[in-house]
């Protein structure tokens, strides 16, 4: 277990501070060039972006949430910590801290996401556990939402080989749903469970867009097996694309409500699925050989490998404070209907890294949060 050191606590309390999300936490890493610094420099930098104070969490609350995570066989990974998930750190949105029970190693592990309709069919259920089979037979693990129907299916034909990872948007002390309460303890134990989530947090539907972004940040792509047009899976399938993942999809009937999102990505170009051959053969050096384990001769393809994709461990470089005038302009164009970043840069004429600054500043300010996927939205301000 990595030790706890004042300067890891210090960067828990900046993750942990109502309004800083993965951006910010990062940026003001950046600027201030540790967590302890822009402890003591966060007054300042939210008194500029126009807000009063912000609830930032004591070195007690911290260490007591340690003690309480240890106390249930779980442990706090930590952006920058030699075992955080390679690919999730590849990501801008990275979570500064992981809470996870179980086997951290699997994290780490080259993987696939497979995620669907709750409300599955026998025959989406029957495709999931052949899949999530397939793959976890040929080293791969396979990482779900621990959902009803699909996820679980997943889940449920992986756990045998101990290669499953549940993301779950709540604390490692809450169960969703709750008739899953035997299936997350057995994931647990012989898999491994993460969220971002502190202890003590029930699951909201606010949450969930953030456990899509850790199932498809820390694996090579996602599996959709049945999605309804306008379902929350599609999140993980728009999330995997925006981050450079490999997306596939099963084709279902077209009388069937559940296969219309998931035919509609097959449309705009996810990779028709329908056997574990057809994962495979889109995956780095055309095969599973060497994925899981060292190789110790040549290898017929080039083998894959974590540590090819492990960007440095270090905060991007900070910008410029934004000008008035562009935090006006960038905040006019904002609203309760989360919106692409690309779209607010091409509706102003701001740079990209203006228009990312801007945005951070307002967050800090209480007026927008950042959301996965490279997405944003306003806050009404009575919640500042």
């Amino acid at each position: 277990m990595t030790r706890m050191t004042s300067d890891r606590i210090d960067l828990i309390r900046l993750a942990r501070t109502d309004g800083i999300g993965p951006v910010n936490f990062r940026r003001l890493l950046a600027r201030h060039g540790n967590a302890r610094a822009a402890l003591d420099a966060l007054p300042h930098d939210v008194a500029r972006a126009g807000r009063q104070a912000l609830h930032v969490p004591t070195i007690v609350h911290i260490e007591d949430e340690i003690a309480a995570t240890a106390r249930l066989g779980g442990r706090l990974i930590v952006w920058g910590d030699p075992d955080y998930p390679a690919l999730l750190s590849d990501i801008n949105d990275a979570p500064p801290v992981l809470s996870v029970m179980g086997n951290a190693a699997l994290l780490s592990t080259p993987g696939i996401g497979i995620v669907g309709a709750r409300n599955a069919s026998a025959a989406g259920i029957r495709m999931s556990e052949a899949l999530a089979a397939g793959l976890a037979g040929a080293g791969l693990c396979v990482v779900s939402g621990l959902a009803r129907g699909i996820d679980a299916a997943a889940h449920r034909a992986s756990l045998h080989a101990g290669l499953t990872v549940a993301a779950i948007a709540g604390g490692l002390d809450r169960v969703y749903p709750s008739e899953h309460a035997a299936l997350q303890a057995e994931i647990a134990e012989k898999g491994c469970l993460v969220t971002e989530a502190p202890l003590g947090t029930t699951p909201q539907s606010r949450h969930f867009p953030r456990r899509n972004r850790l199932i498809a940040g820390i694996t090579l792509g996602s599996v959709i097996v049945e999605a309804a047009f306008h379902s929350g899976t599609l999140i993980t399938a728009r999330l995997a694309q925006s981050y450079g993942r490999e997306l596939f999809a099963v084709p279902g009937s077209p009388l069937d409500p559940r296969s219309r999102g998931s035919n509609a990505l097959l449309r705009d170009g996810a990779i028709l699925t329908e056997t574990v051959s057809d994962i495979l053969a889109h995956l780095p050096g055309h095969g599973v050989s060497g994925l899981s384990r060292p190789s110790n001769g040549p290898a017929p393809h080039a083998p894959y490998t974590v540590a090819s994709l492990t960007p440095a461990r270090k905060p991007p470089p900070d910008r410029p404070p934004p000008s008035e005038k562009a935090l006006e302009h960038v905040r006019e164009l904002l609203s309760p209907t989360p919106i692409p970043v690309d779209d607010i840069v091409s509706r102003c004429q701001f740079s990209v890294s203006v228009v990312v600054a801007a945005l951070s500043e307002l967050e800090l300010g209480g007026f927008a949060a950042l959301l996965p996927g490279g997405q944003v939205v306003s806050l009404p301000q009575e919640r500042q």
